[in-house]
């Protein structure tokens, strides 16, 4: 329970720092938030973002305001998801970067759906029972599931780009690249499927952490005083939270589990 409290706590932060990095720069969070720049009082909208964010993270860290908090996060990153980055893919659909972007935002849509799903109850304002209870969580699980191996394409097909971030003190840079791109496809198809979900989802959040450590963290270093890295590393760091909020919804799940898998396989040959 301490661990899977810690996610939430991660996933929250993440949003509080990102919120602030948007409100003090008057600018959206970069690549995640493409604004175009001829958008009518974009500074003011760029802030009202952070607000939002920023008070999303917080109200997330307080019990008494978490669930109004993750169901309200949930609509923002949706939105975010459908306004921003939706239409791009629809204008280009033969450019993964763009099935890669929505994929990443999706992550966060289905940890925030599952962190309302879980928290709320019919005392709670606002309360939606579609949107509660195990099923809703099985199928904001299953759309972080379809989300990460968007990611893990781009890997492989931005593999040169992909190598270029990997730590210099690691050997086959582009191995690493192959090998991480293939990672994330198996680990959503396994979530998606229900083969060994937990092992999966855990597995998933642990590389991202590790990209936020070995890849982030120095660049902050080098360049403490650069918006960019700081928005890179929250970035990786609330899409790290976002799939230990999802591992985390596993607990109860035996780690080598099978048994949905199994059934429905029993089921579609039985019928």
């Amino acid at each position: 329970m301490l661990i899977a409290g810690a996610g939430r706590v991660v996933f929250a932060l993440a949003f509080v720092v990102l919120g602030l990095l948007s409100i003090f720069s008057g600018d959206f969070a970069l690549l995640w938030q493409p604004v175009p720049p001829d958008v009518p009082a974009r500074a003011v909208l760029a802030v009202i973002s952070g607000v939002i964010m920023f008070a999303g993270g917080v109200g997330m860290l307080i019990p008494r305001t978490r669930v109004p908090a993750s169901f309200v996060m949930a609509i923002y990153t949706a939105m975010w998801l459908l306004l921003l980055h939706v239409p791009h893919v629809i204008v280009a659909p033969s450019q993964e970067v763009n099935w890669g972007a929505c994929g990443e935002i999706v992550t966060l849509v289905a940890a925030c759906w599952v962190l309302y799903a879980q928290s709320a109850t019919p005392n709670d304002k606002p309360y939606i029972a579609a949107l509660t209870g195990p099923k809703a969580i099985r199928i904001a699980r299953l759309a972080f599931g379809v989300a990460v191996p968007l990611v893990g394409l781009e890997h492989l097909i931005y593999v040169k780009e992909t190598a270029a971030m990997v730590p210099a003190w690691l050997p086959d840079h582009t191995g690493w690249a192959y090998f991480t791109g293939i990672a994330h496809i198996v680990a959503g198809l396994a979530i998606a499927f229900d083969l060994l979900p937990r092992l999966a989802a855990t597995l998933e959040a642990l590389m991202m952490g590790g990209f936020t450590v070995f890849v982030w963290i120095p660049m902050v270093m080098a360049a403490p005083s650069q918006r960019f890295t700081w928005t890179g590393i929250m970035i990786s760091t609330v899409f790290t939270a976002a799939g230990w909020v999802i591992a985390s919804s596993y607990r109860q799940t035996p780690w080598l589990s099978f048994n949905r898998s199994r059934n429905r396989t029993v089921a579609l040959a039985t019928h």
